[in-house]
């Protein structure tokens, strides 16, 4: 069975064989949209490549922090902790927090008592500016993002169930960890929507991805959508982009140009006796993109090329930014070039994640803004100023927020309650606050989002619907969808 698998008949040769043989590896999960595109798999009722409707965004550039950003000292600020710092949340006049039935209702323990309230509150630790013609108030550690305020949809009011560092994956996923693995949202939008650009992946990971702790490799998986629709893990590398796709440095490209060609030939003969055999197109096809990826993403890396004010802009001239800088850099090269989804991680420490702060929270969060507050303003303002960002969608957000009241003494916990997260471009509207927590940002208590609906409202802006994703023989719960945050759509 194995031998027949290895040596198919007809001069075919099998998906597998190709890929291991040619030492593509990772490489071949980029290959699924030109499958879909060609017909491979349509006879399941997979989408076929088109938007349902017209859309607003043709990419999106999906940020995340790991291990819980403060919302309370980031874009949802609350002077009520400082005025009661120190006091008892049940001495306060928003004693009724701990009372809420969103306690009872949307908590589900990761780990038996692992979650505490901490109900002394904690004071603010840096203050904030109003930005924009709204006046939107942005802390202090967010003043370049504060500046592009006019053109961000603040989110105030969202809420997971996940109480531990498995929300890293909730958040990617709308599933509980202990539920399983299940697609994340870019591989629905790979999916649904296939290829742009036949020489790239078109959803690409940049940045250290989630720890194994938190979810791994299936924070950007597509579990039972298959690996073709997961993300391709790329480095900000001319000289090394795809380390798990590369030929290799003892391969000479004249070499593999002709394993290229030879393997061309023998599916043409193939191709002639088959004409009708719509796998054998496509697989032509893949391992032509292979090739391509190899010379294609390297060019993409080469940042060197921006000119000094666009570097500059990412803060690429500066040790604290540059590493971030260089991902958001390539994020917008990326996009110029076709690409649907990159998903940027920040904060990997092979644990829980550096935005993590049970303790020291001021020097954490001061820290860790200065990295990543210059980037990805310079990233909004570039693709404005290019006439990009009405097609191009930005998600900035975190697995959940942090506590009103203090661990450590200095520090906040995990916080599933009550959240923040924003948006930008790709029809979004600007300089706009939705939702609401209460006093103390304990809980939303106004327009509430579960995580699902980032994932919908990023769905419905490039013309899919996620009640049409669904796999044939496969049944979604409807949270898993979520709905569209219209109130921030244009």
């Amino acid at each position: 069975m194995m031998e027949r698998m290895i040596q198919p008949c007809c001069g075919r040769v099998g998906r597998r064989s190709f890929l291991s043989d040619l030492g593509m590896g990772v490489t071949g999960m980029a290959l699924g949209s030109l499958l879909a595109r060609d017909g491979a798999a349509r006879d399941d009722g997979t989408p076929d490549g088109k938007p349902q409707f017209a859309p607003k965004a043709k990419s999106v550039i999906w940020f995340f922090m790991m291990g819980g950003v403060s919302h309370v000292e980031g874009f949802d600020p609350k002077p009520s902790l400082t005025q009661y710092a120190g006091k008892a949340i049940a001495e306060t006049p928003y004693k009724d927090s701990l009372n809420s039935p969103f306690l009872k209702e949307n908590l589900r323990e990761f780990v038996k008592d692992n979650h505490k309230v901490q109900p002394n509150l904690y004071a603010l630790q840096t203050g904030f500016k109003k930005y924009g013609q709204a006046g939107i108030e942005v802390s202090d550690w967010w003043p370049n993002v504060g500046g592009c305020a006019d053109d961000i949809a603040f989110v105030r009011s969202l809420w997971t169930t996940d109480n531990d560092h498995g929300a890293q994956l909730q958040y990617h996923t709308g599933r509980h960890a202990l539920e399983g693995a299940f697609p994340t949202i870019g591989s629905w939008v790979h999916y649904g929507l296939g290829s742009l650009n036949e020489s790239l992946p078109q959803y690409v990971v940049l940045g250290t991805p989630l720890a194994d702790c938190c979810g791994g490799v299936r924070g950007h998986g597509a579990d039972y959508l298959g690996p073709l629709h997961a993300g391709v893990r790329v480095n900000v590398d001319p000289k090394n982009p795809l380390p798990f796709g590369s030929p290799g440095a003892d391969k000479f490209v004249e070499e593999q140009q002709a394993e290229f060609d030879l393997l061309g030939r023998l599916n043409r003969i193939s191709g002639v006796e088959y004409p009708d055999d719509p796998a054998l197109r496509a697989r032509i096809k893949s391992y032509e993109l292979a090739y391509r990826m190899q010379a294609a993403v390297p060019d993409v890396m080469k940042l060197d090329a921006e000119d000094a004010e666009t570097r500059k802009l990412y803060g690429l001239d500066q040790d604290a930014t540059r590493i971030f800088g260089q991902q958001c850099l390539a994020a917008r090269r990326l996009v110029e070039r076709g690409v649907r989804f990159i998903q940027v991680y920040h904060g990997n420490n092979s644990g829980a994640g550096a935005w993590d702060a049970h303790g020291g929270l001021k020097k954490n969060h001061t820290d860790l803004c200065a990295q990543v507050d210059r980037p990805i303003a310079g990233l909004l303002r570039d693709l404005k100023r290019r006439g990009m960002l009405d097609e191009t969608m930005v998600v900035w957000g975190s697995e959940f927020g942090r506590t009103p009241g203090a661990e450590k003494s200095d520090g906040r916990d995990h916080h599933p309650y009550g959240f923040t997260a924003w948006l930008a471009g790709g029809g979004v509207k600007g300089g706009v606050v939705h939702g609401k927590t209460d006093e103390i940002g304990f809980h939303a208590v106004e327009n509430r989002h579960y995580v699902t609906d980032l994932h919908a409202t990023v769905l419905h802006q490039m013309g899919l619907d996620p009640h049409k994703l669904e796999v044939p023989g496969r049944k979604r719960l409807e949270i898993d969808f979520g709905k569209p945050i219209r109130e921030i759509l244009a």
